[in-house]
């Protein structure tokens, strides 16, 4: 495991030891795993550390990965090959928000989360690198945060900005303020 990756697992280990306080707004309740994006592929390699570490604090797992989300979507369209000729006719595409993708991804992750997840569960978000372009990863939070029970755990490849809680995708994205808990690998 990559140094970086493995204090990500540190520093999310010691935030499990933390007694979960109820009746938290459900903003307070997400957490973002923020890393390097060149760290992905390690980070992927060794998603089962997470797992392990939460199911050693006596918490539930439940991962959760939107990698092929769009594809899936996409395939499942019936005009799809017009809108490999005509993207521009995807609602949303102007502003790389696709907001049908975003309709169908949220309430799919929802019903999952709803059958899965209870309010001892961490639900794992990874793969949100592949919605550049295509979703905002504050939409897709926004959109199941509610339904998490327990704790939104995403894993972020970017950047945090502590002076002003902003979060960049990728590092090439302007930022979004967010009010979620950072965790970040530790020196």
């Amino acid at each position: 495991m990559s140094s970086k990756v493995s204090k990500l697992v540190s520093t999310y280990r010691e935030h499990l030891t933390v007694p979960w306080q109820s009746g938290l707004a459900a903003i307070q309740r997400v957490i973002f795993a923020v890393y390097d994006k060149t760290d992905e592929l390690r980070l992927r390699a060794n998603i089962d550390e997470f797992g392990l570490v939460t199911q050693q604090a006596g918490k539930e797992w439940l991962l959760l990965d939107v990698t092929n989300a769009f594809a899936q979507w996409m395939s499942s369209q019936e005009y799809r090959d017009a809108y490999f000729e005509s993207p521009e006719d995807l609602a949303g595409y102007q502003t790389g928000e696709l907001t049908e993708f975003i309709a169908d991804l949220t309430a799919k992750l929802t019903a999952r989360i709803s059958q899965e997840a209870g309010p001892n569960t961490v639900v794992a978000l990874m793969g949100v690198g592949t919605l550049f372009g295509l979703a905002r990863v504050s939409s897709i939070v926004e959109g199941i945060k509610e339904s998490v029970p327990g704790r939104l755990l995403v894993f972020f490849p970017g950047e945090y900005h502590p002076e002003n809680h902003a979060y960049r995708l990728l590092d090439a994205r302007d930022g979004w303020n967010y009010l979620a808990v950072p965790l970040m690998a530790k020196n």
